[in-house]
């Protein structure tokens, strides 16, 4: 039996033969198998194609400044597996990972299970040991097929929904929010973070008796001035900080009033103290997250689908002008085409990157370029990873411009390592 928790990760990884393998039969005979229930007092869901961790850590801040017990569970890490588990604001140690691994290789026979199955049921164990006031979960994929949809969910969010992943949930938006709809329960509120959400996921709520609370309809985030804004509802209302660091962006302030929503949704007594305090003090690794090297603004953000890049453009050109340099490493599933559109107007010169080290899904910056071709970044110079075109980038940069490096999970942890390790 594998004893630390890289044996296990190397081991887990090799026991289903496809990467993603969506379905609920094969995951919840295992969650039988193991005694899994409701793994805390309440659990919220949360799905959406951008905005989910963000959104998970508003809720954790928010009920954790109220004083109570919270399990966090996410998906992908940046650094070091253990992020995916919180309990209480601590990351997992690598023994309880190790002994959740162990229960569910132990219950799982012959049933093959992906990574990311072996990691839910892990995570669900885990926080069943623990006497927990709300446990939040995070959708890895879709919602419907989805590990996480094991849980039956007290209240449900839904951030956004837009084109990603359509060789799994469909070629439409429609299609897509179906998907994600299945995470709502009869008669359990479903918090919508779109103005206009997809039809498909209205029906879906009125066809199962889901109360949809939706952003602009049900309740508001409304920018006040620079430094706070007001999150209200039929009723109530509070003025707050804006949030900290690159979560002040304003795609941000919509995740912070789901978070918020759902957390009242459930009937939670939230002090405005709490909401104020869980609010401004957040901070997520990799939302543009801002370092400053020789008088360059570093910002790396984990944005890698066409909605994400829109938001990313839409945020620099609120800021004050600089020359704005992008490093981008997209993965081989990835749809880079739109994604460089959606920026174009934003950044003068672009660096590519490979992204060969992280997998299967993982493709050459020469295969990136091939994609490229026709773009404004076809002619961005070419780097074998994130940190040679970070390095590059910096070289190239005036001293009060501006760099950006973005395109998946795999950019910003190579991105954060790196300016880490040079101070």
């Amino acid at each position: 039996m594998h004893e630390s928790l890289s044996d296990w990760l190397a081991f887990i990884g090799q026991q289903h033969p496809d990467a993603i393998a969506l379905g609920l039969a094969r995951v919840r005979d295992v969650a039988n198998r193991m005694g899994l229930q409701h793994p805390g007092a309440q659990v919220i869901s949360v799905a959406g194609t951008n905005g989910k961790g963000s959104t998970v850590a508003f809720i954790e801040a928010i009920a954790r400044a109220q004083g109570l017990r919270v399990g966090a569970y996410t998906s992908p890490h940046l650094h070091r597996y253990n992020e995916r588990v919180r309990i209480d604001g601590v990351d997992a140690s690598d023994a309880a990972l190790v002994a959740g691994f162990k229960t569910v290789e132990a219950a799982r026979g012959d049933t093959p299970l992906t990574y990311f199955e072996y990691g839910t049921l892990c995570a669900l164990w885990l926080f069943q040991q623990q006497p927990l006031d709300l446990v939040v979960l995070e959708v890895g994929l879709g919602g419907r097929l989805d590990a996480v949809n094991l849980v039956d969910a007290d209240a449900a969010i839904i951030t956004t929904v837009d084109l990603d992943h359509q060789d799994w949930l469909g070629h439409d938006i429609e299609a897509i929010g179906q998907e994600k709809a299945g995470i709502a329960r009869p008669f359990k509120p479903l918090i919508l973070g779109d103005d206009d959400p997809p039809a498909s996921v209205l029906r879906h709520a009125y066809a199962i008796g889901a109360p949809a609370w939706r952003i602009g309809n049900d309740f508001f985030a409304e920018p006040v001035d620079a430094q706070h804004w007001r999150w209200r509802e039929v009723g109530y209302s509070i003025d707050l900080t804006m949030p900290m660091r690159g979560l002040a962006a304003p795609v941000q302030l919509r995740n912070a009033a789901c978070a918020i929503a759902a957390l009242r949704a459930l009937g939670l007594a939230l002090s405005d103290a709490a909401l104020v305090q869980g609010v401004t003090n957040i901070e997520v690794a990799g939302r543009l997250q801002r370092f400053e090297r020789g008088g360059v603004e570093v910002l790396v953000d984990v944005g890698h689908n066409p909605q994400a890049a829109r938001a990313l453009a839409a945020w620099l050109h609120s800021q004050p002008l600089r020359r704005t340099r992008v490093v981008y490493a997209a993965l081989a599933d990835k749809d880079a085409a739109t994604v460089v559109q959606a920026l174009a107007g934003a950044a003068e010169a672009w660096h590519l990157a490979g992204t060969q080290d992280y997998g299967p899904r993982g493709q050459t910056v020469e295969a990136l370029a091939r994609l490229l071709v026709g773009s404004v970044a076809a002619g961005g110079s070419q780097h074998v990873d994130v940190a040679s075109a970070l390095q590059a980038a910096l070289y190239a940069a005036e001293p009060d411009g501006r760099v950006l490096v973005f395109g998946s999970f795999h950019a910003a942890a190579q991105a954060l390592a790196y300016l880490n390790a040079t101070g």
